[in-house]
């Protein structure tokens, strides 16, 4: 294949004009005839038998010509592109300008290629940076949802309702003195205060005790589901059998012995301390590098192509149906569920596949700009974590990852930090980090 011009016909779209030789393209003429003709029938001969000018004299000399340029299409493409030395994002047209055994194939590529990306002032970003600090509110709040999660549910005897409690009920619905559809229930739990039911309905229970029959009254919403009870007045005949309540364990050393592995209450809490500054310090960081990156995207000059984008977009719908896959879902069924088409989850992914296109474009040319290139030490490192993260040998990582697609992520990652380090970041009040009483 030959490389005979390049034409830039717009901005980032190239037209290459190619050749074909005449003896490749007979050759790979020739292993069609040997693959194809066993299944043509030619008069005189048994079937896959013919020779070839027969044939081509029988259905014409064009016969495997299509076969021939799809069998030769992809080494076309890729050979092209490696000899235009242009860096291809999209291939957008292929057209067949002439063909025949005398001439080969003389045929047009059209192709998008990557916008040459410009930026300036990413050197001094001004971002702000949250305080992290980590109440007694918070550690208590922490030690909280653990006595929840540690909880047990007891009877309630010799009191009445109140929120919270798990009221275990019959009720019977009547709107205009008629029972209606799913008004009905026997031993139904009902947490009161919870809002499970319409608006009134729990606030009436809390005050009865154990045994008691009464009655509810309350008034379905006018947005109410069930078209034939909106606005409409009801009256629940009640009888309330049972309250249950949650009991927290007390907290002290035995619960921290419990539910930890410290001895005493005081380094359970320094523990939750340490723990939720860490997470709020990680939470802070990752904050000031989303701003970092906000301001890069607002910083980079580049003419995008819609296929860039549009390609960006399949990556992140086949990364979602891998994670649907591997929780046993599939993209089509997850689209029958919530009743979505493949065009409305490209629409809902563009914003996204736009925003990381140019992030991308603005790392990779603050990267080339500042000489920013990871070394082979970190790109075996990351070559392992990738091994480590999917627990595969690391030869097979290195046989089906592109190491130049690993160094590229490991420069933009390079340049992220390069930005960061060289940002204006306004610190929070002095004691940041530091528990506030």
């Amino acid at each position: 294949m030959n490389l005979k011009a390049t034409n830039n016909v717009e901005i980032n779209k190239y037209q290459l004009q190619l050749e074909v030789t005449p003896e490749e393209f007979n050759k790979t003429v020739d292993a069609v005839y040997k693959s194809e003709s066993k299944k043509l029938n030619i008069p005189g001969f048994r079937k896959g038998k013919a020779p070839r000018a027969f044939v081509e004299k029988y259905y014409g000399e064009e016969v495997f010509y299509e076969a021939a340029v799809d069998r030769l299409y992809r080494s076309i493409v890729m050979e092209a592109i490696d000899q235009s030395k242009l860096e291809v994002v999209s291939v957008v047209d292929f057209k067949v300008d002439e063909i025949g055994k005398d001439k080969g194939i003389q045929c047009t590529l059209t192709v998008v290629t990557k916008p040459e990306a410009a930026i300036e002032g990413y050197k001094g970003i001004e971002v702000t940076r949250e305080p992290v600090v980590v109440t007694d509110g918070d550690i208590d709040n922490e030690i909280q949802r653990v006595r929840e999660r540690n909880s047990r549910v007891i009877t309630v005897e010799g009191r009445a309702a109140q929120d919270g409690d798990i009221a275990v009920i019959d009720f019977d619905g009547y709107v205009d003195g008629k029972q209606f559809d799913g008004g009905k229930a026997e031993n139904y739990e009902l947490t009161l205060g919870a809002g499970q039911f319409i608006p009134g309905f729990e606030e009436q229970i809390v005050g009865h005790n154990t045994g008691e029959d009464f009655d509810v009254n309350v008034k379905f919403p006018e947005d109410y589901h069930a078209e034939e009870l909106k606005g409409k007045d009801a009256v629940f005949k009640i009888r309330l059998h049972e309250l249950k309540a949650k009991e927290l364990p007390e907290v002290d050393d035995e619960f921290v012995k419990d539910v930890s592995e410290f001895d005493t209450l005081e380094e359970y809490k320094k523990d939750i301390e340490k723990t939720l500054l860490d997470r709020r310090e990680k939470a802070a960081d990752a904050d000031v590098e989303n701003q970092l990156i906000d301001a890069i995207i607002e910083k980079v000059q580049a003419e995008i192509p819609d296929e860039m984008v549009e390609n960006e977009v399949d990556e992140i719908i086949n990364a979602f149906a891998q994670r649907l896959q591997s929780q046993g879902l599939k993209l089509e069924t997850y689209l029958q569920y919530t009743n979505m088409t493949t065009d409305d989850l490209r629409t809902q992914y563009k914003p996204q596949a736009d925003r990381q296109v140019k992030v991308r474009l603005g790392l990779e040319k603050i990267a080339e700009m500042e000489g920013i290139e990871p070394s082979e030490e970190e790109c075996e490192a990351e070559m392992g974590r990738l091994a480590e993260a999917y627990g595969m040998p690391l030869d097979n990582v290195k046989a089906l990852v592109n190491v130049d697609v690993v160094r590229a992520d490991l420069a933009n990652q390079k340049a992220v930090e390069f930005v960061k380090a060289n940002a204006n970041i306004k610190l929070p009040e002095d004691g940041e980090g530091e528990k506030a009483e």
